[in-house]
């Protein structure tokens, strides 16, 4: 498979990365660890060099996922963690309180070294923005722990434009990791322009939109309760599915004349937006592993990334990304 550079930064990575959340929290329950050590592991044999994952997602399982997967075959891949979230006793114990406190981030890197059992970790992102720490203070510990050999690379994800370049200014970003698809192109206004100026790669995460873009979700599609978070997100309620059809429909059509698949056409659209950009597509199953994959094989003219990406700009897209009190700490 085709490799690119993360930006300036050295690291070069597969086109395509995988992203191992839904493997252990999102879309159901946990799958079955030793399948997905299988997948993980077909996944490198077909190109794929970057794994995606985090200490929140299960918590904590998933990192021990991947450390089963890869620490045989370490050479031969780099991953990406987060720091950056811990239980919110406010919360019933979820994860949903920001804490990118100094001593935190170095505490999560230890555990996060243990449970991938690896010696450093490519590429450690701040996985949410929070206010009440400097982002400065932030880059600095990171960039204590490059020094240090605990780490390679700093990341952010789903930070503004202002926490980037400040950020950027203490610590080299090598990465943003942010939602961007078809489906959602807020990054385009700002974000982009950004990063291009100042060297740093964009990593898409659900850049199939969370599977709305697979054309596997209709309008009747209920979601696992208890399980699957899209069930609390605004564009999946019933109304929401219901009305974004006519987007999807529009995507598969497209996807016909390309001889693909509409994951393919909306992988490959964003492959070609700039040669820094590394989706990280997720899945538990190896054919839609392979589908994926075969997006970087999908050749778009420009004539046809015009046409894509001015058709379905003209659909307006029923329902917010997430709940209002939710995606205003995004930093978006």
């Amino acid at each position: 498979m085709e490799k690119r550079q993360l930006g300036k930064s050295g690291l070069e990575v597969s086109a395509l990365g995988l992203g191992c959340m839904g493997m252990s929290l999102g879309y159901g329950p946990a799958a079955d660890v030793n399948e997905m050590v299988k997948l993980i592991r077909n996944a490198v044999d077909m190109g794929v060099t970057h794994f995606d994952t985090a200490e929140v997602y299960g918590p904590f399982i998933n990192e021990e996922l991947l450390g089963k997967a890869l620490s045989p075959i370490r050479n031969r891949v780099t991953i990406a963690t987060k720091f950056g979230f811990r239980p919110n006793p406010a919360d019933g114990g979820a994860w949903t309180a920001v804490d990118s406190r100094p001593v935190h981030i170095r505490e999560v890197a230890e555990a996060s070294l243990k449970r991938l059992n690896v010696e450093t970790i490519d590429l450690f992102y701040q996985h949410r923005v929070d206010p009440a720490v400097p982002i400065e203070d932030v880059a600095g510990t990171v960039g204590d722990l490059i020094r240090e050999g605990k780490v390679k690379y700093f990341g952010l994800s789903e930070a503004g434009a202002n926490t980037i370049r400040r950020a950027h200014a203490v610590c080299p970003v090598a990465a943003l990791q942010s939602e961007y698809s078809l489906w959602y192109r807020k990054p385009e206004q700002e974000i982009i322009p950004l990063l291009e100026e100042l060297g740093i790669g964009f990593v898409p995460f659900s850049p199939l939109g969370q599977g709305f873009l697979t054309g596997a979700l209709k309008a009747d599609t209920t979601f696992n309760e208890g399980f699957d978070f899209r069930q609390f997100f605004p564009r999946f309620s019933p109304e929401a599915l219901k009305a974004n059809q006519v987007f999807v429909e529009k995507l598969t059509e497209l996807a016909v004349e390309k001889n693909a698949t509409p994951a393919q056409v909306a992988l490959a659209w964003l492959l070609a937006q700039k040669p820094w950009i590394v989706p990280i597509p997720g899945t538990t199953k190896l054919h839609r592993l392979k589908e994926n994959l075969a997006a970087t094989s999908l050749e778009l003219t420009a004539d046809d990334l015009k046409r894509i990406g001015n058709e379905l700009a003209k659909i307006d897209i029923f329902g917010d990304r997430f709940p209002q009190a939710y995606e205003k700490g995004t930093g978006i």
